[in-house]
C-alpha cells in the first residue's frame, strides 16, 4: 500500500470533486451515445466509452477514502494464563481494489480516446498496449510514479492526435477538448512531482477545471444538437 499525500480536511472536498469529476465524465458518455443513435457514427460510441472508463475511475477512487474495519481473535500468555480477546483491524482491500480499479480504467479510457482519431487498427496493438496498462496498473500499486508517468505519455499522445484533428477541421469542440487535456496533463504532472499536500490540492483543482472545460463541451453539443432538432 503507497501513501497519498491528501490532508484530512481536504478528503471530503475531494470526494466532492471526483463525484462531480463521475457526474461530468457520465454526461459526456451519455451525450456522446446519443449522437452515436443519431448519426451511427462509431467514433462516437468508442469516445464515449473512453471518457465512461475515466468516469468508473473516479467512482473507484473514491474507494480508497473508505476503510473496511474486521475482527480478528488474538491470543496472549500472561503468566501462564491464556488470554483470549478480539480486536478490531482496518483492512486494506478497498484501498488496493479501487487504487487498481482507478488506475486500469483511467489508463484503458485514455487509450481508446487515443486510438479513436488513428485509422489502423492492429489488434496485435490493442493486445500490447492492454498488457503494459495492466502492468502499469499493478506496478502502480508500489510505484506511484509509474501510473503517473504512463497517463503523461497518454495524454501527451492524445494531445498530438488531436492537435493533428484541429489544424484540419478548425473545430471549437476539438479546441476545448484539447484545452481539457492539457490541463489534465498539467494536474497529472504535479501529481508524479507531489511530495506536499498542497501539491495534490493543486493537482486536483487543475483536474477539476479540466472537467469543467469538458462541462462547457457537453453544453455546447448539447445546443447544437438541439439546433438541429428546430
Amino acid at each position: 500500500m503507497i501513501s497519498v499525500f491528501i490532508p484530512h480536511w481536504f478528503t471530503r472536498f475531494d470526494i466532492m470533486i471526483e463525484l462531480f469529476s463521475f457526474l461530468v465524465l457520465l454526461t459526456f458518455f451519455i451525450m456522446s451515445i446519443r449522437n452515436y443513435k443519431l448519426t451511427e457514427n462509431k467514433k462516437l460510441f468508442y469516445l464515449g466509452l473512453g471518457f465512461l472508463f475515466i468516469a468508473l475511475a473516479e467512482i473507484a477512487t473514491i474507494l480508497t477514502k473508505f476503510v473496511i474495519y474486521y475482527k480478528t481473535t488474538l491470543f496472549q500468555v500472561v503468566g501462564g494464563v491464556v488470554l483470549k480477546y478480539d480486536i478490531l483491524k482496518a483492512s486494506d482491500i478497498s484501498y488496493d481494489l479501487g487504487f487498481f480499479l482507478y488506475k486500469f480504467l483511467t489508463l484503458a479510457g485514455l487509450y481508446v480516446i487515443y486510438r479513436l482519431p488513428l485509422n489502423d487498427k492492429n489488434i496485435g496493438d490493442i493486445v500490447l498496449a492492454g498488457f503494459f496498462i495492466l502492468l502499469s496498473s499493478l506496478a502502480g500499486q508500489f510505484i506511484f510514479f509509474i501510473f503517473h508517468l504512463t497517463v503523461l505519455l497518454f495524454l501527451v499522445l492524445i494531445i498530438d492526435t488531436y492537435l493533428k484533428v484541429y489544424k484540419k477541421n478548425k473545430s471549437c469542440k476539438t479546441k476545448l477538448l484539447l484545452i481539457a487535456f492539457s490541463i489534465l496533463t498539467a494536474s497529472h504532472l504535479i501529481f508524479l512531482l507531489q511530495g506536499l499536500p498542497q501539491l495534490y490540492i493543486i493537482g486536483q483543482i487543475m483536474q477539476l477545471i479540466s472537467y469543467l472545460t469538458l462541462l462547457v463541451l457537453v453544453i455546447k453539443i448539447n445546443k447544437n444538437e438541439n439546433s438541429k432538432r428546430k
